[in-house]
């Protein structure tokens, strides 16, 4: 991934639908390295977020570990995850690649449990608002922290699936 540098403690972040869970699993099998979904962690059955102190709690705690890759932006612990963060892949998508994804994911998973145990993929107004104002709203959230706590980690970004395609062939021909 980065030349020369051991690469222990990755995240995997961009707007929902740009690949971040298909990444990181893919990731983890070329590299061996113990892989977390944040949406497993945060999400618990019904749809029921796990309250923010106890989600920073498990966030802490699993970033203090010497190898992970970990899948998922959750703004509120970008102050713990990126600071521990060798390298960051940032999956950096336009709105008429992404939204193509989230839309067939949700009709091909409606009902099944994806994201999370318990926790059945839907159609939600207010993600899909997320989704839409994300080049405004949330992606300029994700570049801040990167700017704020990522200094310190590698920045992979990578702006379509032909360069995500390259980059894992890239981490599968160092092996």
């Amino acid at each position: 991934m980065c030349q020369g540098a051991a690469v222990e403690r990755v995240l995997v972040v961009g707007c929902g639908g740009a690949g971040k869970t298909t990444m990181a699993r893919r990731l983890a099998a070329l590299t061996d390295l113990p892989l977390v979904h944040l949406d497993r962690v945060y999400w618990r059955p019904g749809w029921d977020a796990m309250p923010r102190e106890e989600f920073r709690a498990t966030v802490a705690e699993i970033v203090a570990g010497d190898r992970w890759i970990i899948d998922g932006n959750y703004g509120g612990t970008a102050d713990l995850r990126y600071p521990r963060a060798d390298t960051i892949i940032f999956l950096d998508l336009p709105r008429r690649r992404y939204l193509p994804s989230v839309a067939r994911r949700t009709l091909l998973d409606l009902g099944r449990d994806v994201q999370a145990d318990g926790c059945p993929e839907r159609i939600d107004p207010v993600f899909l608002r997320y989704l839409w104002d994300w080049p405004t709203g949330g992606r300029v959230r994700l570049v801040g922290h990167l700017r704020t706590h990522g200094a310190g980690a590698a920045l992979v970004r990578l702006r379509s699936r032909p360069e995500i395609e390259g980059f894992l062939a890239g981490v599968a021909a160092s092996r």
